[in-house]
């Protein structure tokens, strides 16, 4: 059914007549305008969220949008950093005394995580918030060693400057829904936040889970924004070597391209603000959310393969299929993997979900070094079993098991963790050498 869903948040967030959703990567710009509000502003967005790709007529205008700015970390744990705030204006947002670098907390990043949930339950923006966390990702360069300006998953995408890129067009919308997420978890930043939010809506739509790992460090300010021209296009005149020259640049490779592309199963274009796809079709007549536009798969809030079937197959005239879509199978490496996720959706999930993994720690710098994983992948603990000290067929008393097991704690064992060596067969082998060596002297 075609809700809308109003949120009032107490922030200064420039209004927004609808959300445009695009295709990840898009190349061009859609018009989108901005009213200033006082201190507080009325957010009116569609039930759904899209992936379309943006027009490059038209230009964005932002007149009150001035930069979503990271608020700091308390202390906590290994970490002394100072608390900044987010100072409301009539204007937007500025930060204070924001640190350089930080790292989020384990605990917040578990309970935004839910809170996300919660809101792709409500609003169906899977698809724009993919793309927000691609987009802030996709602007890495390997070639550039210094940070930020390789650029890469940083959260510059925040900023106006960089959400006016021509391939950014609509995705204020995503930051839109999100901004209330990150004032109630400040410890977030927004360079987690955006590839959280990515990851959990892949997931919630039925995709693999990513293996990711958290603690990106924002980036300061605007003037730390990458240049515009980094993302690819979405119909560019050689569509498999312009995806080679972007792609490369990132240092992924042809399968990492193709099972990232396979995202497209997600979401709708719009004509009217991308100039692809037709204004409606059967599957998006009703929505949800506002309806229209043109899918890429008839399901288009389900993640699995079918986007790779419906490319193969283009029998349905209904569903969408760009130059960068059907170059897939038309290309001899890219057809490699294109076949073969369009056969076996589980080796789709797996590489997907190791490329998403992949280009979401693209250009990051974690506080800690080696990252904060949020969830218990660590393999069981081998128990203790005083069996295994024991020799020959016959069964250890209760007694004697007790006293192994004190002698094992004593010398740094645990019960749920055996030592790295048999300690009690050396112990075995030192009372027989005491035995040799006492029998030699007494004689």
């Amino acid at each position: 059914m075609a809700e809308r869903v109003s949120l009032t948040l107490s922030l200064a967030l420039p209004s927004h007549s609808s959300p445009t959703k695009m295709a990840a990567f898009g190349s061009a710009a859609a018009s989108s305008r901005f009213i200033p509000s006082a201190t507080r502003a009325t957010v009116s967005l569609s039930s759904s969220s899209y992936l379309s790709i943006p027009s490059s007529s038209s230009s964005s205008s932002f007149s009150s949008l001035k930069c979503l700015r990271s608020s700091a970390l308390i202390s906590h744990l290994f970490l002394n950093q100072k608390r900044a705030g987010i100072r409301v204006s009539s204007r937007g947002y500025s930060a204070v005394s924001a640190p350089k670098s930080f790292a989020s907390y384990p605990d917040q990043l578990k309970s935004a995580r839910e809170d996300i949930k919660e809101l792709l339950k409500t609003t169906f923006s899977h698809p724009i918030l993919i793309r927000l966390g691609w987009h802030d990702a996709g602007t890495y360069n390997k070639n550039i060693e210094d940070w930020p300006q390789r650029g890469g998953a940083n959260g510059s995408l925040r900023y106006e400057i960089e959400l006016k890129h021509a391939a950014n067009a609509g995705l204020v919308n995503a930051l839109k829904l999100l901004q209330p997420i990150k004032d109630k978890y400040s410890g977030v930043t927004y360079a987690d936040l955006f590839q959280l939010a990515s990851a959990t809506a892949v997931e919630e739509a039925g995709g693999p889970k990513i293996p990711m790992k958290y603690g990106r460090v924002d980036v300061s300010g605007p003037e730390q924004c990458p240049e515009e021209g980094r993302l690819p296009a979405a119909g560019p005149p050689s569509p498999a070597d312009h995806l080679r020259e972007v792609f490369y640049r990132m240092g992924l490779s042809d399968k990492e391209i193709v099972a990232l592309s396979g995202a497209h199963t997600l979401g709708r274009s719009r004509p009217e603000r991308s100039g692809w796809g037709k204004p409606e079709t059967k599957y998006t007549k009703d929505g949800p959310g506002a309806p229209g536009g043109q899918s890429w798969t008839v399901k288009w809030l389900k993640f699995d393969n079918s986007y790779f079937k419906d490319i193969k197959e283009k029998r349905d005239e209904d569903l969408l299929v760009l130059p960068t879509d059907a170059v897939l199978f038309e290309d001899p490496s890219f057809k490699v993997y294109a076949e073969k996720y369009a056969e076996d959706q589980e080796a789709f999930f797996k590489d997907y979900a190791e490329a998403h993994a992949k280009l979401s720690n693209l250009g990051a710098k974690f506080d800690p070094l080696e990252g904060i994983t949020i969830d218990d992948i660590s393999p069981k603990a081998e128990k203790f079993v005083a069996a295994k000290y024991s020799s020959g067929k016959k069964e250890l008393s209760e007694s004697m098991k007790q006293k192994i097991r004190a002698e094992y704690q004593a010398v740094g064992g645990s019960p749920d963790k055996p030592l790295q060596s048999n300690y009690f067969l050396n112990i075995m082998i030192v009372i027989a050498v005491l035995a040799i060596l006492t029998s030699l002297f007494g004689n």
